[in-house]
C-alpha cells in the first residue's frame, strides 16, 4: 500500500491556509482529476484530493490532523478520511462541509457523481451532523471542575411517529415518480460529452416516500424543536480549547435517522495572579531584600491554599523555586503538575532613620561590595 501524503501537499496549500485557500485549490484539483474528465481525470488522485479536503475545510478534523497526524483518523473506519467524531467517510465526508458535492460537480459536468450506492445512503437513516458549541468558565472551575448547565436548543426525534413523519405505517407509501429510489436520471450535454446524472425526485423530496396523512405532533417533519437544560461535566484539569461531548445534542438526523453529537469548546479566564503551563502553575511574588539576605519561610497562595515555602537566604531577585505537587491535576492521569514561585526582590523606595542605620553598618563591615569585585574582572 502506498504511503499517504501529507493533506497539505496534496492540496498544495500551506498550514497557515486559510478556509477559501483551501476551497479554491480543492476545486481546481478536484475538476482536474475528476474522472469524467477525459484529459486530466485521475480516480485515484481525485479520491486523495477529497479526502484532504474533508479533513482540512472541517475545523476540528483539522486540529486533530494537526496535533496527530493520520494516526487520529485510523480508528475511524477503513474509509479514507473517515470522520472521527461522526462516522462515515469516502464521500460521504461532506455532510460536514458546506459545499453540496452533488451541487459542486453538477456546475462543471453536468451532474453529481451518481450512483445507487450514494443515493441508498441518502434514503436511509442517517445520523445528523455533529454541532459546535462554546462556554466561558473561570480559572478555578478548570482546577477544581464543576458541573454547569448549558440551556440547547435541539430538535429531537418526535416520539409519536418515531421520526417517520407519518400519523401511521400505513400512511407511508413509496414514491410512484422513482420508485422509492429517492432520485430521477437525466442526460446533459456538457464540455465532455452527454452525462447522465441523478437529481432528487421532485415528487418525494428526495426521500423516496409518500405520506398521505401526516403525523399530528410533528406536522410531518418527523421532529420536534425542544428547549432543554443539559448539565455539562467540567473535568478536573480541563484546558484552554478543550471540547467536550455531548451525544445526541447536534444537528437533528435525517429520515429518521439520530441526532448529531455536540461538542463544546471550553474557553478558561485568565487568573489575576496564577498563570498556567500544561499542568503547571507560575506565580510571581515579591520580597523584603533582607528576608532575601536572611532567609525566612512564608505562606504561598497555591490554587488549593496556601502552603509553607522556604526561602533560602541569599536568595536572588529572578529566582525559581519549585513547590512539587501543587500545579494542575492532569486530565487522564490525575497527577498534579507544580508550582513554579518566581521572586521578585524589592528594594524599597524609602528608608526611616533605624533601617538608614542598619544599612550603614551592613555597608561598613563589608570589605569590598558587588559592584567593586565585578569591576576587577571586567576587561577592556
Amino acid at each position: 500500500m502506498a504511503e499517504k501524503r501529507d493533506y497539505y501537499e496534496v492540496l498544495g496549500v500551506s498550514k497557515s491556509a486559510s478556509k477559501d485557500e483551501i476551497k479554491s485549490a480543492y476545486r481546481r484539483l478536484a475538476k482536474k482529476y475528476h474522472p469524467d474528465n477525459q484529459q486530466t481525470g485521475d480516480e485515484a488522485k481525485f479520491k486523495e484530493v477529497q479526502e484532504a479536503y474533508d479533513i482540512l475545510y472541517d475545523d476540528n478534523k483539522r486540529a486533530t490532523y494537526d496535533q496527530f497526524g493520520f494516526a487520529a483518523f485510523e480508528q475511524a473506519g477503513t474509509n479514507p478520511g473517515a470522520n472521527p467524531f461522526n462516522g462515515g467517510g469516502g464521500f460521504g465526508g461532506f455532510s460536514n462541509q458546506d459545499v453540496d458535492i452533488n451541487d459542486f460537480f453538477s456546475s462543471f459536468f453536468g451532474g453529481g457523481m451518481g450512483g445507487a450506492r450514494t443515493q441508498r445512503t441518502q434514503n436511509g437513516p442517517m445520523k445528523g451532523q455533529d454541532a459546535l458549541s462554546r462556554v466561558s468558565i473561570d480559572f478555578m472551575d478548570a482546577v477544581n471542575g464543576k458541573d454547569m448547565t448549558l440551556s440547547i436548543n435541539v430538535d429531537e426525534k418526535c416520539r409519536s411517529c418515531g421520526g417517520t413523519g407519518a400519523k401511521s405505517p400505513s400512511d407511508i407509501h413509496t414514491c410512484g415518480t422513482c420508485g422509492g429510489r429517492g432520485y430521477v436520471r437525466s442526460q446533459r450535454r456538457s464540455l465532455f460529452g452527454v452525462m447522465e446524472s441523478q437529481e432528487p425526485c421532485p415528487n418525494c423530496g428526495g426521500t423516496g416516500k409518500i405520506i398521505t396523512d401526516k403525523c399530528p405532533n410533528c406536522s410531518g417533519r418527523g421532529y420536534v424543536r425542544s428547549k432543554v437544560d443539559q448539565v455539562l461535566h467540567i473535568p478536573v484539569g480541563i484546558n484552554d480549547g478543550q471540547q467536550i461531548k455531548v451525544a445526541g445534542k447536534g444537528e437533528r438526523g435525517i429520515n429518521g435517522g439520530p441526532n448529531g453529537d455536540l461538542y463544546v469548546e471550553v474557553s478558561i479566564k485568565k487568573h489575576p495572579y496564577f498563570s498556567r503551563e500544561g499542568d503547571d502553575i507560575h506565580l510571581d511574588i515579591p520580597l523584603d531584600y533582607a528576608d532575601a539576605c536572611l532567609g525566612c519561610k512564608i505562606d504561598v497562595p497555591t490554587v488549593y491554599g496556601d502552603v509553607t515555602l522556604t526561602i533560602p537566604a541569599g536568595t536572588q531577585s529572578g529566582t525559581i523555586l519549585r513547590m512539587r505537587g501543587q500545579g494542575i491535576k492532569n486530565l487522564r492521569t490525575k497527577k498534579p503538575g507544580d508550582q513554579y514561585v518566581h521572586v521578585n526582590i524589592k528594594t524599597p523606595a524609602s528608608l526611616n532613620k533605624e533601617q538608614k542605620e542598619a544599612l550603614e553598618k551592613y555597608k561598613s563591615a563589608t570589605s569590598e561590595n558587588v559592584y567593586d569585585k565585578y569591576k576587577k574582572t571586567f576587561k577592556k
